[in-house]
């Protein structure tokens, strides 16, 4: 699925002076399998970026393109097979269930596709450094932590497009590097596309291109 931003203007951001090079106002395709950094300061719109691919919000002038289909054709049935099977995001303020443990939590989300077992979703949880925390509510978890949940949750399903806003903000640079090779190793297996916004830092990795907000 290829997307395509066709001079995407959010309400939010219109009083914002924007690069020449911004992805905002500007006609930009996301092309399927492409591994993208969006980079920008505080403020510009990664997170209200991440939340218009999903289809959270509708409150910007342009236009949206999933493929050839502007996304305000699509109604709920649509959004929920996308959302299940070609879009896949970690949102920067996470949105896991604090009452739930680490492992109803994978549960949860897995038992929509059933990617993985059980001990694939533990045996992940292990090599981020967190097996130890698989029957703990995330709501007791630090930061770092629950941002390595929310990455593995975000891997157990089917995807054309992964979105990860500002996904090792709490992570430090060996973790970071952990969490960066499972999700390269989970999109190639599935000849997918991520974008991963970041306020700069480019964790040691060679993206396709880099996108300017």
């Amino acid at each position: 699925m290829n997307i395509t931003l066709d001079h995407i203007l959010p309400e939010p951001l219109a009083s914002i002076q924007h690069a020449k090079e911004s992805i905002w106002i500007n006609r930009v395709e996301l092309k399927h399998g492409e591994h993208l950094m969006l980079n920008a300061s505080s403020g510009k719109g990664k997170s209200t970026f991440t939340s218009t691919l999903f289809g959270l919000r509708s409150d910007y002038v342009g236009t949206l393109f999933f493929d050839d289909r502007d996304v305000r054709e699509l109604d709920p049935t649509d959004w929920t097979e996308i959302r299940m099977q070609k879009l896949s995001v970690v949102f920067q303020d996470l949105q896991l269930f604090p009452k739930l443990s680490v492992r109803e939590n994978l549960l949860l989300k897995n038992s929509l596709t059933n990617v993985f077992n059980e001990a694939q979703l533990f045996d992940m949880l292990e090599r981020v450094g967190i097996g130890d925390k698989w029957n703990q509510a995330c709501g007791l978890l630090s930061m770092g932590q629950q941002q390595r949940v929310a990455i593995i949750r975000a891997l157990a399903q089917p995807y054309h497009w992964l979105i990860l806003d500002e996904p090792f903000s709490h992570l430090d640079k060996d973790n970071s590097s952990i969490c960066l090779d499972m999700i390269q190793e989970r999109t190639k297996e599935q000849g997918a596309g991520f974008v991963l916004t970041t306020l700069g830092d480019h964790y040691g990795y060679t993206y396709d291109r880099e996108l300017k907000l």
